[in-house]
């Protein structure tokens, strides 16, 4: 990390022109150095020691040094904290909450710390990540075949148009339910479209495959994690779908009342892993009776009967797979979830899906999730990556497809 760290700061002040960036923050480390020296001299403790016994120790000057010591050293966001602690006279008070206030100081120094040093630590992850990766590929040269496996079917998937049949298998399970962005014009896809509706495909694959490729092994459990927690947007957006279109927008107006549709809907998450339909019989019922409610409060029309009896009917509906509604919610997910691939998370939020926007909140932190996740796994791979798809896709191919995508 320190040669790094050095090697960086050689090639800032050496580029044209200079960028003096890390040059500053170490004239910075050198002003606290004399000013540790300032504090050490003040606060010696044993001179402190010998004035206290003779009587002489100057307690409100000590205070008023500290204070003012902390008021040049701390955040801006401590500054009327520290002007609180100037207004208290108890000598005890003082002192607990001057050290409260340091106790927060200490941990604003280390957030300010890690914050600094992340690009640094990125950086030396990602080359110690794939200098490990290497030593294990030198050893077995085979390790990339499940990896190479992956790449090739994406790259067919895209390429293949689809079955005017319904009912007529597509080139592989994965594509099935994926969305594709290829398939209107199956001219060879570009590297990096292939890499990106790869990674969206281990979102719907099988995690225990004995072929899923070894570049993402080590990502295994994390994706796992996004699979339960896609699964569980698509049933949650569909739920909060079907219940607004019985209800209207007066209620879905009240973030109150969707946030507690969202609660009856996620408490039965876990049952709905064993027991899908049992588990959507009780949120039927329970979002039922509550819209229900909510129409009788606000002076509307409740729900008739056979209202009722739909809006159960159709939320229950939602346990099956093959459902439309959530088929839809599903395939709008995953077309966000690449978006925020291809065009990165600041234009895929500008542009956040209306159909999807009672989960927006949901969603943006499961996106932010597989798109810092599936970023850092193309940083860490890159050279592999390349290396297999330039096999896969001819270079010209590639960079003419880039250009027309562009």
């Amino acid at each position: 990390m320190y040669k790094a760290f050095w090697d960086h700061l050689k090639v800032q002040l050496s580029s044209t022109p200079a960028d003096f960036t890390s040059a500053l923050e170490l004239l910075k480390e050198v002003k606290a150095n004399s000013l540790r020296d300032e504090i050490e001299e003040t606060l010696d403790i044993d001179l402190l020691k010998q004035e206290a016994e003779h009587g002489a120790l100057n307690v409100p000057h000590l205070s008023n040094y500290i204070l003012n010591l902390m008021t040049l050293l701390c955040a801006p966001i401590r500054d009327e904290a520290v002007r609180k602690l100037q207004r208290i006279t108890d000598p005890v008070q003082l002192l607990r909450g001057i050290f409260h206030v340091l106790g927060l100081m200490k941990m604003d120094m280390v957030n300010y710390t890690i914050q600094s040093l992340r690009p640094y630590l990125k950086e030396h992850s990602i080359q110690y990540e794939r200098a490990k990766f290497q030593e294990l590929l030198n050893k077995q040269p085979n390790l990339l075949d499940c990896t190479t496996k992956w790449l090739t079917r994406t790259a067919l998937d895209l390429t293949t148009p689809p079955s005017s049949s319904p009912d007529s298998p597509s080139s592989s399970n994965m594509a099935r339910s994926s969305p594709n962005w290829a398939v209107d014009n199956p001219q060879l896809p570009s590297s990096t479209m292939v890499l990106y509706q790869g990674y969206l495909n281990l979102l719907l694959w099988d995690l225990d495959s004995k072929e899923f490729p070894e570049t993402l092994l080590m990502d295994k459990i994390r994706l796992r994690d996004m699979q339960s927690q896609l699964k569980q947007l698509a049933i949650l957006a569909s739920v909060l779908l079907v219940a607004r279109s019985f209800s209207g927008s007066a209620l879905f107006s009240s973030t109150e009342f969707v946030n507690k549709l969202k609660h009856i809907t996620k408490a039965l998450m876990e049952e709905f892993k064993s027991r899908p339909e049992e588990a959507m019989v009780s949120v039927s019922e329970q979002v039922s009776q509550k819209i229900h409610e909510r129409l009788k409060d606000m002076g509307l029309t409740a729900l008739s009967s056979e209202k009722k009896a739909s809006l159960r009917g159709q939320l229950q509906n939602i346990a099956k797979k093959e459902n439309r509604v959530r088929s839809i919610i599903d395939q709008r997910i995953h077309l966000f979830l690449k978006g925020c691939l291809v065009r990165g998370m600041q234009e895929s939020l500008l542009d956040f899906p209306v159909g999807l926007i009672l989960i927006k909140g949901e969603l943006t932190k499961l996106g932010w999730k597989f798109f810092s996740l599936m970023h850092h796994n193309q940083q860490v791979f890159s050279p592999y990556y390349d290396e297999i798809l330039k096999d896969i896709i001819p270079p010209a191919q590639a960079q003419e497809t880039e250009v027309e995508s562009i």
